[in-house]
C-alpha cells in the first residue's frame, strides 16, 4: 500500500507540465506545500542533530530517500539515461544544495536554534537575485533593488540581535554558506527539469550527497545514536518529504512555472519557517525576530515581482 501511495504521488508531479505561461491553481497549491515542507526541515533537523551525529545522519538519510526516489522511478519506468544537461545538474545540486547546503545547515543546527537557520535560508531568493544583478548583469528594476535591501537589512536586524543573545558565530556562518551553495544550486536547476526523468534525477542527486558527507561523517563523526520516538519519527519525516517530496515538487514547479516565479514562494519561508519551531521546539521569539521577518517577506516578495515583471 505504501509503494503505491508514493508511486502515485510520484505520478502527480512527473507528469508533463501543462501550462508553463503563467502560475495556475496546481502550480500556487505546490507552491504553498512546497514552502511548508521545505520550512519544517530545519525543525526536523534540530531533532535529529539533537540525538544523532549531523553528517552521518544526514547522509544515511540521503541513501535511503535517494533509493527510493530510484525504485520509484525505475517502477514508472525511468531509467538513469540522462542528457548532459542533467547529469550537471545532478552533480552540482548533489554536492550544492545536500552536500553543502543541508550538511552544513545539519551542523549548525548543533549550536543554533531552528527558527534562525530557516531565516538565514530564506535569504536564497535574495542571494540568487543578487547574483544574477551583480555577476551576469541581470535587470534588477529598483522595487528590486528597494527590496534587495530591505530583505538584507531583515536578515542583518534578527542576526545582531541573536548574536547579542548569545548565537553561536561559527553556526551562522556556516548557515549563511550554506544558503550561497543552495543560491547557486539554484541557478544551475533549469538543467534538471528538462528532457523527463525527473524522479531519476531526483534519486540520483541524493546518493551524490549521500556519498559526499559519509566521507567526512565516518572519518570525523561516531555513529552513538539512541533511536527514541522523537528521533525515529523526525528521521522518517525527514526521509519521506523534505528529503524526497518536497524535492520533487520543486523540480515540477520549476519546469512549469520556470525558476525565478518558483522562487516566490521562498518569501514564504521566513514566517513558516519560525512558526513550526515555535510550535513543535518552543522557540522564543522576540520583537526583533518579528520585525525582521516581516521585512524579510516583503523584501523577498518585492525582488521576485520585480523580477517576474522584468522578464
Amino acid at each position: 500500500m505504501a509503494a503505491n501511495f508514493f508511486a502515485g504521488s510520484a505520478l502527480l508531479f512527473v507528469q508533463k507540465p501543462a501550462n508553463t505561461n503563467g502560475m495556475d491553481f496546481k502550480a500556487i497549491i505546490a507552491g504553498l506545500a512546497f514552502a511548508i515542507i521545505w520550512s519544517s526541515a530545519f525543525t526536523s533537523a534540530r531533532i535529529i542533530v539533537a540525538e544523532a551525529p549531523p553528517m552521518l545522519s544526514l547522509s544515511l538519510r540521503f541513501l535511503i530517500s535517494g533509493c527510493l526516489g530510484i525504485a520509484l522511478a525505475w517502477i514508472l519506468g525511468q531509467r538513469p539515461i540522462l542528457s548532459r544537461g542533467q547529469w550537471r545538474a545532478v552533480i552540482v545540486f548533489g554536492v550544492c544544495q545536500n552536500a553543502l547546503y543541508l550538511g552544513m545547515n545539519f551542523i549548525a543546527m548543533q549550536w543554533i536554534e531552528a527558527s534562525l537557520a530557516s531565516i538565514i535560508a530564506s535569504s536564497m531568493p535574495l542571494l540568487v537575485a543578487l547574483i544574477g544583478w551583480t555577476i551576469f548583469k541581470e535587470r534588477l528594476p529598483i522595487q528590486g533593488v528597494i527590496g534587495l535591501a530591505l530583505g538584507f537589512a531583515g536578515v542583518a536586524l534578527i542576526m545582531g540581535s541573536r548574536l547579542q543573545g548569545g548565537a553561536d558565530l561559527l553556526g551562522i556562518a556556516l548557515c549563511v554558506i550554506a544558503a550561497l551553495s543552495l543560491a547557486i544550486a539554484t541557478l544551475t536547476v533549469k538543467g534538471a527539469s528538462s528532457g523527463g526523468n525527473l524522479l531519476m534525477v531526483v534519486g540520483l542527486q541524493m546518493l551524490v550527497g549521500a556519498a559526499i558527507l559519509a566521507v567526512p561523517g565516518v572519518i570525523l563523526e561516531t555513529w552513538d545514536v539512541i533511536w527514541t520516538p522523537s528521533l525515529t519519527l523526525a528521521m522518517t519525516y525527514t526521509i519521506v518529504f523534505p528529503g524526497l517530496i518536497a524535492t520533487i515538487i520543486w523540480f515540477w514547479l520549476v519546469g512549469r512555472i520556470g525558476a525565478v516565479k518558483a522562487a516566490t514562494f521562498h518569501f514564504l519561508n521566513p514566517f513558516f519557517g519560525v512558526a513550526v519551531a515555535a510550535i513543535l521546539l518552543g522557540e522564543a521569539l522576540g520583537l526583533h525576530d518579528f520585525v525582521g521577518v516581516s521585512v524579510i517577506t516583503i523584501g523577498i516578495l518585492a525582488v521576485q515581482t520585480s523580477r517576474n515583471s522584468a522578464r
